[in-house]
């Protein structure tokens, strides 16, 4: 088993657990907005490593949960945040382009508001200015029938395409909106760990 696949298990293991652990701490709690943002923070991961019959539906549930949150404190900067890159997620998982720029338009939205929540936050700011380009982005994802492969499994290029021309898509794509995926992946990995640690040590 190479180091990707092998890193890939481990990431769904670990946000579906923490998945599962949010909808037992929902049950006891559905107030709790650290919670409820916990748990649309591992479905986004969770729908990054999915068929494309799943991701959207996980990522439908994810927003969900962070309006939810959001609906309980208004002002929480990282639910903002995290259901800013879940309506990019969603974005590209939408071929069509009126449907798109609605979820690209929403996560302007949220970066902004996040920022004006946390002002000066560099990933607030970066994630603002990556969402900018994201239209552009999206017709030539599209239009080159290349899905974004860090968003769980859009259909890559077709077979006729060339190896430089695959190459080349795959680059621009992970260049322009790789950063605030990876930036996502590694700040919920750091939330997640900080609050389910005695979790994670029992499920070892």
């Amino acid at each position: 088993m190479d180091n990707n696949m092998q890193n890939d298990i481990e990431r769904l293991m670990f946000f579906d657990h923490a998945r599962l652990a949010a909808e037992a701490t929902y049950v006891k709690n559905p107030l709790d907005a650290d919670n409820l943002t916990r748990w649309g923070g591992a479905l986004l991961e969770l729908s990054h490593i999915q068929n494309p019959s799943d991701s959207k539906p996980m990522l439908q549930d994810a927003i969900s949960k962070l309006n939810e949150a959001l609906l309980i404190n208004s002002r929480k900067h990282d639910a903002l945040w995290i259901l800013g890159n879940a309506h990019i997620s969603y974005g590209f998982m939408t071929p069509d382009q009126i449907e798109a720029m609605d979820h690209f338009a929403k996560a302007t939205h949220f970066f902004q508001l996040a920022l004006e929540e946390q002002p000066g936050n560099e990933l607030y700011m970066k994630s603002l200015e990556l969402a900018s380009k994201a239209p552009e982005l999206h017709t030539e994802v599209h239009n080159h029938g290349l899905g974004p492969q860090s968003l769980g499994g859009v259909a890559g290029p077709s077979s006729t395409s060339s190896k430089a021309m695959k190459k080349k898509n795959s680059d621009f794509t992970y260049d322009v909106l790789g950063w605030v995926i990876l930036a996502a992946g590694i700040v919920t990995w750091i939330h997640f760990a900080k609050s389910y640690t005695p979790f994670r040590n029992r499920a070892l």
